[in-house]
């Protein structure tokens, strides 16, 4: 068998697109031989795959999966080129299979990626064989997974596409020795506020906040209180002042539940614990919208009426 070298790996990899262990696995199957190898990797879908890599992804779907026993639960934001294919049975069947893929791994990507799915197929195999029989670029573009010893992880999907995949969804972990049924549906209710409040959540609490956006925020602020005309020492006081409400916007504990808005957040957990009678705490959450960060317009997503069915409002 010919001596499979970096150097003819990477002439390969060049030429096809494809990836190195791809090439390599290419080149191992065809004695070396670089343009065997190239009709192999079309064969097999990898090189028209790879040539797709470079275009866009920012359609695509969410999905969604609760463990049986309620107590871990893991999102994946699938990615197609197009809204047409993120309705394909083919695609939101994968965006499926790899959520309940992820609840057996630490919930990054790469670990999905490399785990196998129910079919003993590995993930990032089964992406690029769906590009080459569908013909668009996808990619996991992201993934996460919460869990908890005690209590309940809830799933809220918003815009459903189909079963466990939609446009937007949330993960919600309340801890605690309580009744399960009763926190589970605690967390879905704080799920469908983390959803659709007027002002998402950056942080479950001010020490949460990423120091490089509250970094932001003040400079943001600061260069208004001193274009406004303030002199620099009370633009000082007012930045703070204003931080400090801006934190109370994106900090979830402490925003008005949107379900009744006299209450908090924390106020919410602190009456869920009196009312199953032992200690809980909100450990985490998790919201990803579609495309996120990819301008998808002025209009934004109508929670009225789910809202007004699980407050009772007509």
């Amino acid at each position: 068998m010919a001596e499979i070298t970096a150097a003819l790996v990477k002439d390969l990899r060049e030429k096809s697109g494809a990836g190195m262990m791809d090439c390599k696995k290419a080149l191992q199957e065809n004695n070396g031989d670089v343009e065997a190898s190239m009709d192999w990797l079309r064969t097999k879908g990898i090189a028209k795959a790879a040539k797709k890599a470079d275009r866009a992804a920012a359609e695509g779907l969410v999905a969604g999966k609760i463990a049986a026993d309620g107590k871990s639960g893991a999102l994946v934001e699938f990615n197609a080129e197009t809204d047409f294919v993120a309705k394909n049975d083919q695609f939101q069947s994968a965006a499926r299979e790899f959520a309940t893929v992820a609840l057996g791994t630490d919930g990054t990507v790469d670990a999905i990626a490399a785990a196998k799915t129910s079919k003993g197929e590995v993930v990032s195999d089964v992406v690029t064989n769906l590009i080459a029989t569908i013909g668009e670029n996808m990619r996991i573009r992201r993934a996460a997974r919460l869990a908890v010893d005690q209590g309940a992880v809830a799933l809220y999907l918003h815009n459903k596409q189909g079963d466990d995949v939609a446009k937007l969804a949330v993960l919600v972990a309340l801890e605690g020795a309580g009744d399960q049924a009763t926190l589970a549906e605690v967390a879905r209710k704080i799920a469908l506020h983390v959803a659709g409040t007027p002002t998402p959540p950056l942080a479950l609490t001010s020490a949460d906040l990423d120091p490089g956006v509250v970094a932001k925020e003040r400079e943001i602020q600061t260069q208004m209180a001193i274009e406004s005309g303030k002199p620099r020492e009370i633009a000082e006081k007012m930045v703070e002042g204003r931080i400090r409400k801006w934190q109370e916007e994106v900090v979830l504990m402490v925003q008005p539940f949107v379900m009744n808005p006299d209450q908090t957040i924390e106020q919410l957990v602190a009456e869920t614990a009196k009312s199953v009678g032992s200690p809980v705490a909100l450990k985490g959450f998790v919201r990803f919208a579609l495309g996120e960060g990819v301008d998808k317009g002025p209009e934004g997503p109508d929670f009225a009426a789910e809202v007004a069915s699980m407050t009772g409002a007509a």
